[in-house]
């Protein structure tokens, strides 16, 4: 059963079972979370199964499925009413291709292999975005602040993003007004290439004035792990910030407060030895940037004409910085829309 031309049967399974195609209501089946994912997707490798095996009348695959010792922790009915959800697949893959979507599933060469090494089971089995997906293997520099930054933060924000543009190093942030805007737009008008991790409207983005030309020149990618036309929650806020930190090599805190997203997604970053955390000096007494700096963080020159962007980038000879393209081989979805006649 083929839902969609445009998808393999593979990627179909994936996102009928693990990604949402209108806005959630009440009523609505959950796709499985990312843990539910990992049991379910091991469970079909030891039957020597792949996900597009779900879709197909495999009496004997289901009836195993069935009599699986851990099924009550997903629910056989819940994943057959997931599976069922073709017409929704097609009309959302239609939508998607008017936006120039793309989806990567996790077993693909294009998935960044950062992203896995480092997240493991709490990587999310799909992206979604837009622009050039060959970035998200490049590394680069990680750029966090506070939305209500001041202005010297600002300004700093968008002369590190420039900077990183003359050295050719990718700047990555959350595409979020204050810091990271000013970040990732400073670096793109210099001809820079950025990564901007979305945590909502990714397809309100991909169509967005602010970042066409980068889209169209393939210097910007935008994505997200989660449905693209999603709105703001903390939560994927929370989850969005572990991608930006995985997808780079090294990460610079501008501001951050003593609570929210960036003081949150830094701790992590320092909990879990992903990179190198830079913070920058500030005045505000009540931003947690030496707090960073006490619990494993680097002070980083404010001078910006003394600062190069490379000496913040510290490659680790581990697997977790690595981006091996030795993986399973499954296609990544472009969704692009037909030239114009």
């Amino acid at each position: 059963m083929n839902l969609s031309p445009s998808l393999s049967t593979d990627t179909q399974a994936i996102l009928l079972l693990t990604s949402y195609f209108s806005k959630a209501r009440n009523d609505d089946v959950k796709p499985l979370t990312n843990s539910e994912w990992l049991l379910l997707n091991s469970w079909l490798e030891k039957q020597g199964a792949s996900p597009a095996d779900l879709l197909k009348s495999d009496l004997k695959l289901k009836s195993s499925l069935k009599n699986w010792h851990d099924i009550d922790k997903i629910g056989y009915d819940r994943i057959m009413r997931l599976l069922d959800r073709g017409h929704s697949l097609a009309l959302a893959v239609e939508k998607w291709q008017r936006a120039n979507l793309w989806v990567i599933t996790q077993t693909d060469q294009k998935y960044p292999q950062r992203v896995i090494n480092r997240m493991h089971h709490k990587s999310g089995p799909v992206l979604f975005g837009c622009g050039n997906n060959e970035l998200l293997k490049a590394g680069g520099l990680a750029v966090i602040g506070s939305r209500n930054a001041s202005k010297e933060d600002l300004i700093y924000s968008g002369q590190i993003g420039a900077r990183a543009a003359e050295e050719e190093i990718v700047i990555v942030s959350g595409g979020a007004r204050g810091v990271d805007e000013s970040c990732m737009l400073e670096a793109m008008r210099a001809g820079g290439n950025v990564i901007g991790v979305l945590a909502d409207s990714l397809f309100n983005t991909a169509m967005s004035s602010k970042w066409r030309e980068g889209l169209m020149n393939n210097r910007v990618a935008m994505v997200s792990p989660f449905y693209p036309e999603a709105g703001f929650n903390v939560g994927n806020a929370m989850q969005r910030n572990k991608y930006i930190y995985c997808l780079a090599q090294s990460a610079l805190v501008v501001h951050s407060g003593n609570k929210g997203g960036t003081l949150n997604g830094a701790k992590d970053n320092l909990k879990n030895n992903w990179v190198p955390l830079w913070v920058k000096h500030t005045s505000d007494r009540n931003a947690a940037n030496e707090y960073l700096v006490q619990q494993g963080g680097r002070w980083v020159d404010t001078e910006i004409d003394d600062l190069q962007v490379s000496d913040l980038i510290q490659i680790k000879n581990s697997p977790k910085d690595s981006d091996n393209p030795a993986r399973l081989e499954q296609e990544v979805i472009n969704f692009r829309a037909p030239p114009a006649s």
